[in-house]
């Protein structure tokens, strides 16, 4: 009996347009928390200002008004830039609820930097903090520009008492979910930063995807964050992914070793995601010894590959560090170590995750072979749909359905795959990425300098740092270069070390300066070389 065959139209399910339109924000969970368990703490700013869903809720609809009132509309970029406060917060998820993109902005960047992004994001307003450096540079880097520039501290006059009465909550936006709620720019590997975007459709996916495969991201959960708010880490994952989870999140000024391992011990907090310098540097401090960690039941390392020692000094705590996998294009995380491979296989990043397969592939994209060195690629429903404004970037960003990540990697017989190296080249140090080219442009451009290779080096308290191989005729001094990054570059981009090489700097058939063989020929640069500026970031 033949089959009959039914045409695509008969196996797509009726949609409604009004429907779609609806229920599907990256907000909507707050607004359900504060419904439904009011009192719960939502954001704990650190260890003493609690911020209860209801508050929340109110707090982020009367700020959402305020931007309202400056001009903001569904579909406007607005950027936010600063340290970590909970005026950050409130802000950015009030504009979310507008309809409004959120943009956050790294507040080490000098203002030569934040103006291709600004440039680029092109937003109708930023929030800055009073800051004696943030707002200076963002100001400077605005210009002319028809940008308002919002003062971020005022958005804590619209706080409510706990006990003010409710008041009717802000309409829902008229966003479809497909419609871009938040643009993070990465640095990448050229110098030209790109947006990468993230739908209402894609946030919804990575929460339910990680809900499945990760039930410790529960209601009434607890997650710790320390780090900066400039990159997916910040608000879309450790903001606005536990906040729609109805977890309570331990939001820190910033990280203190000390202070982290406090929090975690006494408020029994459950998830904790970082790089592996944190974990690192708690671990080496006297009061790690006496630490009750029996409450941490998810911790992943990221960014770089944890230590043996360090690996096996939490787990005497009974806490397994799971190595993970991701980057700003896959939602921040897309693939973990499972707890059971995380003792045998530490330095696996796992299979990829129950909606998001990873594969390692060859060059014409077909299946390496077990233990066959290949590029990883992944697909999903939570992975960025693009960058932003950017369409040729995009299209070679895909191939055939899959996201090339740029990343090296290689899987065993069971799919479990182990990363070898970054394509991408990309130095992170002490959780911010760094583009070697950005550098290497700004020292090229120092008169004597011929040739210039950035590299990464170890470094024991930021995991790794830059440093500048230098070739040239008449290459000014270690101090010179220096001096020169310091004024266009933000601080933790700038080199620690800056290497006078007397012969020209290796290069390979096409041309292109050999970078791997040039991190060969120095492969213990904090040991024979000088270290040319001290800690200060």
């Amino acid at each position: 009996m033949r089959t009959p065959v039914v045409p695509a139209s008969a196996r797509t399910a009726p949609r409604s347009p009004d429907h779609h339109r609806e229920n599907r924000t990256i907000t909507d969970g707050v607004r359900w928390w504060a419904r439904t368990t009011p009192n719960r703490p939502a954001v704990v700013f650190d260890g003493t200002d609690e911020v209860g869903y209801a508050v929340l809720d109110r707090w982020t609809d009367d700020a959402a008004r305020r931007l309202a009132g400056t001009g903001v509309r569904a579909g406007d970029r607005v950027g936010f830039g600063g340290a970590n406060q909970l005026e950050w917060i409130v802000s950015a998820i009030g504009a979310l609820k507008l309809g409004a993109v959120a943009v956050p902005f790294n507040n080490r960047f000098t203002a030569a930097e934040l103006r291709y992004q600004l440039g680029d994001a092109e937003p109708v307003a930023v929030a800055v903090v009073a800051d004696a450096t943030v707002r200076p540079a963002m100001s400077e880097a605005i210009g002319d520009a028809p940008i308002r520039l919002l003062s971020m501290e005022s958005f804590a006059e619209q706080r409510p008492a706990p006990d003010s009465p409710p008041t009717d909550p802000l309409p829902p936006p008229a966003v479809s979910p497909d419609d871009v709620a938040v643009i993070v720019y990465t640095s990448g590997t050229t110098s030209e930063p790109k947006g990468v975007t993230i739908t209402h459709r894609g946030f919804v996916s990575f929460v339910t995807e990680f809900a499945v495969t990760e039930p410790v991201m529960r209601p009434g959960g607890r997650i710790i964050y320390v780090l900066s708010m400039s990159g997916m880490p910040g608000l879309p994952w450790h903001v606005l992914h536990p906040l729609t989870r109805g977890m309570t999140l331990f939001y820190e000024r910033g990280f203190d070793a000390v202070a982290m391992l406090r929090r975690i011990a006494e408020q029994r907090v459950e998830v904790a995601c970082g790089v592996p310098l944190l974990f690192e540097q708690m671990s080496a401090v006297p009061e790690f010894a006496d630490a009750d960690l029996s409450c941490v039941r998810l911790a992943t390392v990221a960014g770089a590959r944890v230590s043996p020692d360090n690996l096996r000094l939490w787990l005497e705590k009974g806490v397994v560090l799971r190595q993970s996998y991701g980057m700003t294009e896959l939602h921040g995380l897309s693939s973990m170590n499972p707890a059971e491979e995380a003792v045998a296989h530490p330095e696996a990043i796992g299979r990829g995750s129950v909606f998001t397969p990873h594969r390692v592939v060859r060059e014409d994209g077909s299946d390496c072979r077990p233990g066959e060195e290949g590029e990883i690629v992944a697909r999903g429903p939570s992975i960025t749909p693009g960058y932003w404004r950017k369409p040729e970037a995009t299209a070679a960003a895909w191939r055939d359905g899959w996201f090339r990540t740029g990343d090296l990697g290689v899987a065993d017989g069971s799919g479990l795959i182990r990363m070898v190296d970054r394509m991408k080249d990309l130095i992170i140090s002490g959780g911010y990425n760094i583009a070697p080219s950005e550098i290497e442009n700004v020292i090229a451009g120092l008169p004597g300098v011929d040739e210039v290779c950035v590299i990464p080096v170890d470094d024991d308290r930021f995991g790794e740092t830059p440093a500048a191989v230098v070739h040239g005729d008449a290459v000014p001094d270690a101090a010179a270069v220096v001096a020169h990054c310091r004024n266009r570059l933000a601080g933790y981009k700038v080199p620690r070390y800056v290497i006078h090489r007397a012969e020209p700097l290796p290069r390979m058939a096409s041309g292109k300066i050999a970078r791997r063989r040039v991190r060969d020929l120095y492969p213990d640069v904090p040991h024979t070389h000088h270290r040319v500026r001290e800690e200060s970031r």
